[in-house]
């Protein structure tokens, strides 16, 4: 699959195969060291491009953390002199064996050495940090938006980021709220606070919903002391029309945070009171001989 090369200029990175994959956003040329190998192919001698073991997030219930991916597809792509090629690479996790990544690329070879340029077109999943599984699980039906909201965020494309988000946040603003008011009463929350956040509950109007119950969240759901709810509403009450491009990702990137460490929370204090039930059930149970 030759075609142009890959003009590297005086801004081009230098890394590893495996830094490129793992770390490097598309459409930003990297110097990559270890770019070929010889290897066997069947009876023949071969130099291919190197495709290393590299390490990624996989989000599969069973592993949900950083696991060694291996290449699947393109391990055998032969590199000829200061040759370019365009080619797919699969990744799949070495632990749950489902979890997949494929790049997009273009490589040229370097002249007599195992170096040269490599480009990512894209990649899917999409580049950047992991999207936790607690927090699709969280926004629900708004799984999408969410998503392209990531894509306009890691394009620098704030306003995009801003809307998506915004939107997300606000057709899931009842079921953030029904998770609230699930760990408050199991929290045993004083019941004053169960009503501001269930007529929140019921308040058609997104920003006054969240004005009405930002003061209103138990303690094991603060951030760092504050409530998520009052800086979601301080980020989502701003006019998108007075705000910059550059504005916009920061309060975007600002937002989705927030959105996370809450489903992170959310999820930590159920899960906290059901052990907590068990571990009293248990002990209250008669003790077999």
């Amino acid at each position: 699959m030759a075609s142009g090369t890959v003009v590297e200029s005086p801004e081009v990175l230098s890394q590893s195969f495996a830094e490129f994959l793992e770390s490097s956003p598309p459409n930003q040329p990297a110097h990559i060291s270890d770019l070929i190998e010889e290897k066997w192919v069947g009876n023949f001698q071969r130099v291919c491009l190197k495709t290393p073991e590299i390490q990624l997030h996989c989000t599969e219930e069973s592993c949900n953390g950083i696991r060694f991916y291996r290449c699947t597809h393109g391990k055998n792509i032969t590199m000829d002199l200061s040759e370019s090629t365009n080619c797919y690479l699969t990744y799949v996790c070495a632990n749950c064996q489902i979890n997949t990544k494929t790049y997009s690329i273009k490589a040229h070879r370097d002249n007599a050495t195992f170096s040269g340029v490599m480009v990512k077109f894209g990649e899917h999943p999409t580049f950047g940090p992991p999207i936790p599984a607690r927090l699709l699980k969280l926004i629900g039906p708004d799984r999408d938006n969410f998503l392209k909201g990531r894509r306009c965020e890691n394009q620098g494309l704030g306003v995009g980021a801003f809307v998506y988000y915004r939107r997300v946040v606000e057709h899931q603003k009842n079921r953030i709220f029904k998770e609230v008011v699930k760990v408050s009463e199991k929290i045993g929350a004083p019941k004053e606070k169960i009503e501001i956040l269930n007529a929140a509950l019921l308040e058609t109007q997104f920003t006054k919903a969240l004005d009405m119950a930002k003061d209103s969240l138990p303690e094991s759901l603060l951030i760092n002391g504050y409530s998520p709810l009052k800086l979601l509403y301080r980020a989502l009450s701003e006019g998108i029309h007075n705000l910059d491009d550059e504005t916009c990702l920061g309060l975007a990137s600002s937002v989705r945070i927030i959105l996370g460490e809450l489903s992170d929370r959310l999820s930590q204090a159920l899960k906290d009171e059901v052990e907590i039930t068990n571990a009293i059930n248990r002990l209250l149970s008669p003790t077999k001989p």
